[in-house]
């Protein structure tokens, strides 16, 4: 189950990370802004609008296999490392600058999801199902 968390959550990554930097270079070829057939035709023949519109599909659908049974609130957490990867990638694709603040923002960030993890792990540890003394669990002992 790991290994599909693990995987779910890269490829969730991947897909936000490439909707975020191809929405950046479609919105940096639709300058300037204007609106009128000409710009939309413009906007539409960059190609950089298409891999926006295929990770913003890719992200939703695998948000929503993963939400069936990836814990929520760590989910929630974790699908926030698109942050971390857009501002690393800008910084080599788009020679933005980092600084201290983006450096303290995603050290909080990682922080945060390990704090989650580390609180479901404990909590999913403590709740183990109770067992019916009858012998059956659930709405099968109740049916006796």
């Amino acid at each position: 189950m790991k290994r599909f968390y693990l995987v779910g959550f890269l490829v969730l990554m991947a897909f936000d990370t490439l909707a975020q930097l191809s929405f950046k270079k479609a919105g940096d070829a639709a300058l300037p802004l204007e609106f009128s057939p000409s710009w939309l035709w413009r906007v539409f023949a960059q190609p950089w609008i298409y891999g926006a519109l295929i990770g913003y599909i890719g992200a939703f659908l695998t948000w929503m296999h993963l939400l069936r049974r990836a814990p929520v609130g760590p989910a929630f957490a974790a699908s926030h490392l698109e942050i971390i990867s857009v501002l690393v990638l800008s910084h080599y694709l788009f020679q933005e600058t980092i600084g201290l603040p983006q450096i303290l923002g995603c050290m909080f960030i990682v922080a945060g999801i390990a704090c989650l993890a580390l609180s479901e792990a404990r909590d999913h540890g403590a709740a183990k199902p109770a067992e019916n003394p009858v012998g059956g669990t659930g709405a099968s002992a109740a049916a006796h």
